[in-house]
This record gives C-alpha cells, structure tokens and sequence, in this order.
C-alpha cells in the first residue's frame, strides 16, 4: 500500500477550488452569522457560552482518543484560568490541567506563530507523568522509530490491522520544520481551508509517540480562532467529530492511502464545521436558559450547595434528583439536603414530582 507522503510529490496537496467554493462559503456565512448574535447578547451570556463550548472541546477532543475527562473539573480548569467567577469549582487533576492548557493556549493565542517547541510543550502537558496509560512514551519530543514504525492498528494482538503508516523517524525534523513554515506564512489561503489542511497534514505526520490526534485538532483550532480574530469560541469542532467519529476515522485513512488531491477530506471538514457551528443553536438554547434562570432568582436566598446543584439540573443531570443524590452530591446530611429541598420548593424554584419509584424526586420549577 501506498501512501500520501510516499508519493514523489509529497506533499503538494491540490484540491478542486471551483467545487470547495460554495461550500466554503456557506460555512463562512454562517461563521459570520454566529459571530454576530454572540455580539448582540451581553457579555455574561457570551462569557457562559465560551466556558461551555471551550469545555465540550476539552472534553470531546479527548474523547476521540478513547480518553475520558470529568466534565467538571475540566469546567472548574477553564474558569480558573480565564478568571471567571462560577459556583462549585473544583480541583482539576493534572491530566485535565494539561489538556486544558493546550487548548487555552491554542484559541488564546491564535497570533502567536507555531513552532516545534511550543508543540512540546503542548505534548507534554497532554503526558504530565511521561506515560501513556501503562507504557513510557518520549514526550516533549519527536517520535523515534526504536519501537518498530508508527502505525495506526485495531483489532485483537496477533490479527492487526494496520490502516496506517507515518514517516519514518528520520524525515520527521525536516517534515515538521516544512509543515511549521507552511502553517505560518501560508496567508493566501482562506483560514477555514489552511485549518482543514494544516489537521490533515499533521496527523499523517504523526510526529508524536501519542496524542498527535489531539494535537491537530488543537492546530485546527488555532487557525479557525485566526479565522475570527478573536480569542472567544462558541462552537466546538471536536465535539462535532466526536458524534461523527466513524465517518472523521474512515475519510482520514481514504485520504491517506490515495493520491495527493485531498478534495473529498476538505469537503468533508467544510461539512463537519458547519453541522458544528448548526449545533450551536441548540447549545445556545440551553445557555440562554441557565442565564435566564439566575436573573430570576436574583433575590432569593440560595446557598452554595443548592447553587451547585441547581447548576447541575440546568446542565441536564442525568436520571431523577432526589435527596440521598443530593446528599451525595454536596457531601451533607440526609436532613440537610431535605432542608436545602424544601426551601428551593418553597420558593417555587423545585417543585415535587409526580409520585413514581421508591424515593420522591424534584425538578425545576417550569
């Protein structure tokens, strides 16, 4: 087999302008669009909007990868370092702290150029502890091959199936310093495709032991905030991946094992930030929501822990509140978290639900 980087002119990608061109357009009208009615609401609404679209990314990016991050420490992370004031923040442990870090570092600073040693130290704050899961990996660092070549597999030791094979270790230092000039000086282009391109381009390199595929959504993520010129982000391509991972895996490994016209994957990254700036609207709803709930209830006497559990409610808890999860959830007393109920009942901000299952379960007030 193949590959896209094998081919003698690698790596001069050519894709069909005059098709791209429509779709591109629809994509940056309704990046336009978005932008506008964010700047039409007040700047807490914007404020909430960013802290959740930048968490759905943390989290979504990760989750690609297999890895899983608690949402609300990676949450409680964002705030801190963004210096917003929210409820019930928590201690974030070191591996959410570094893929925070990445992702803060990227969107926020956009107009700073890219260069190998700030990708290590992206790679590293994705690895604090040097390793992946169980296994020692180089961090901070280009991969070598001292482990046999870096391939992309699935299936059952002994019956893998490789769907892909990165460079050699060798050509990485002068493949990576070509790819860092291009993704700093390439200022023809419209943004929108440099990001496609420039995602594409680093994950067939795979220049790490692991994370690359984290790392270039990360790349992306920094040429679509140079896109805007601005350091506010309210839709999360990762999360749209993540609902289309299959179709985002299978597209790659086309692209890779075929020529260098890479049409098809460019077409398809314009459909998939265009479903995830769609998707915005609905994610919108529910920040308006929240904010409008606060407003309302600006007056009433509400303590830290109903706070942070009518946070939770408004995030779209899972399964039916009732008073040993709240018990749980804020680490008090059965008697206290009935006490906390029935004041927020009291001043028709929860209401009693229908009797059904053993225990009695509460809900917003509509």
């Amino acid at each position: 087999m193949t590959y896209i980087h094998e081919r003698p002119n690698w790596p001069k990608f050519t894709w069909d302008q005059e098709n791209l061109a429509p779709r591109l357009a629809a994509v940056r009208h309704r990046q336009g669009h978005l932008l506008g009615r964010m700047e039409a609401i007040g700047f807490p609404l914007r404020q909430e909007a960013v802290l959740q679209t930048l968490t759905l990314d943390v989290v979504k990016s990760s989750e690609i990868e297999g890895a899983v991050l608690n949402p609300e420490q990676v949450r409680s992370s964002i705030a801190r370092r963004l210096g917003m004031d929210i409820a019930g923040t928590i201690q974030a442990d070191r591996h959410v702290e570094g893929v925070v870090e990445m992702m803060l570092d990227a969107t926020q600073n956009f107009d700073k150029p890219l260069t190998a040693e700030r990708l290590f130290g992206w790679h590293a704050a994705l690895f604090p502890t040097g390793r992946s899961g169980l296994h020692k990996i180089i961090v901070g660092a280009w991969r070598d091959d001292s482990r046999g070549p870096m391939q992309v597999v699935s299936g059952p030791v002994g019956r893998e199936k490789v769907h892909f094979e990165a460079p050699k270790a060798k050509r990485l230092k002068a493949e990576m310093d070509q790819f860092i000039s291009w993704t700093n000086n390439k200022r023809d282009m419209d943004p929108v495709l440099r990001a496609a391109l420039a995602h594409l381009w680093f994950v067939t390199l795979h220049p790490f032991d692991d994370g690359n595929g984290r790392i270039a959504r990360a790349i992306a993520d920094w040429v679509l905030a140079q896109s805007e010129h601005r350091t506010q982000r309210f839709y999360s391509m990762s999360s749209q991946i993540r609902l289309e991972r299959n179709d985002y895996y299978a597209i790659l490994q086309r692209t890779q094992t075929a020529t260098l016209n890479v049409t098809a994957w460019m077409e398809w990254f314009l459909g998939c930030l265009d479903r995830a700036i769609a998707d915005t609207e609905s994610t919108l709803v529910g920040v308006f929501r929240k904010t409008q709930f606060w407003e309302n209830a600006a007056g009433k006497y509400i303590n830290d822990r109903q706070r942070l559990i009518l946070n939770k409610l408004l995030d779209g808890f899972e399964g039916k509140l009732t008073s040993s999860k709240w018990a749980k959830l804020v680490k008090c007393s059965q008697d206290t978290a009935q006490r906390d109920i029935q004041a927020l009942i009291d001043q028709e901000i929860l209401v009693k639900d229908a009797a059904g299952g053993r225990s009695t379960s509460y809900s917003l007030a509509d």
